[in-house]
């Protein structure tokens, strides 16, 4: 009997080394992202920024980056010099390369190295307004940013964030589901999909710039309100299957 309990581990170690055994180039299909971000979407004004040198350093060569922080202002809250206070989005869609290996992972797996500490794990069904449901991963941090270049002193923070893959026809928010079909394409299909990570956070708590406290639940609901808008008008839905 205990030769039945080596089956499952065997079955799964045999086909995740397999995916070192597959064609590394077949036929590529792009992402259904748009990487080219709006100016602004809804009341959020998109500043776009450059990907740090860690991600450069970190990811495949042709690995493509769209950036930007994303600012909302909070009705009715200005500052004593008149200035409106906003709430803050960091969205970040990085498109692979030609190497699906070193150009695309899961998050968890950096945000360590950006000062994140993952507390817990859900998954969270957006309903969107194009009668289509979007999945993503919901990630709770600690995220503690240095404030000196020794890096001795640092602030903290509460944080949520939200991920997704997005592929040429499929939508996951899952790495292992997002590696099988990849896998299942490529033994099947002879297909390389180009997936696009697309992440949002959003910090929560006492932050300095607004007066009131932002509590979680406020930072999931403005969050899901960015995405939903965001995913409808950035993804080719029409090419997505249902």
């Amino acid at each position: 009997m205990k030769w039945k309990l080596l089956i499952l581990p065997v079955f799964l170690l045999a086909t995740l080394g397999s995916v070192y055994f597959l064609p590394q180039a077949g036929q590529v299909a792009g992402t259904a992202v748009n990487m080219t971000l709006p100016q602004e979407s809804g009341r959020w004004v998109f500043r776009q920024v450059p990907p740090s040198k860690e991600e450069l350093d970190a990811l495949a060569k042709d690995t493509e980056f769209s950036k930007a922080y994303c600012l909302s202002p909070r009705p009715g809250e200005i500052t004593a010099e008149g200035q409106l206070v906003p709430d803050r989005v960091d969205l970040s869609i990085v498109l692979s390369g030609y190497d699906l290996n070193n150009s695309i992972h899961r998050p968890e797996r950096c945000m360590p190295a950006q000062g994140h500490q993952i507390l817990s794990s859900s998954d969270v069904t957006m309903k969107l307004k194009n009668g289509r449901d979007l999945t993503v991963r919901r990630l709770r941090s600690t995220q503690n940013i240095p404030t000196s270049e020794d890096r001795k002193t640092s602030v903290r923070f509460e944080c949520v964030t939200y991920y997704f893959f997005v592929g040429h026809n499929q939508i996951a928010h899952d790495h292992l589901e997002r590696t099988f079909i990849d896998m299942r394409d490529r033994l099947v299909h002879g297909l390389d999909q180009r997936w696009a990570y697309a992440s949002a956070s959003m910090w929560f708590g006492k932050l300095p710039w607004i007066e009131n406290e932002v509590t979680e639940k406020e930072a999931d609901e403005k969050l899901q309100g960015f995405l939903a808008e965001l995913a409808e008008k950035q993804i080719n839905w029409d090419q997505i299957l249902p």
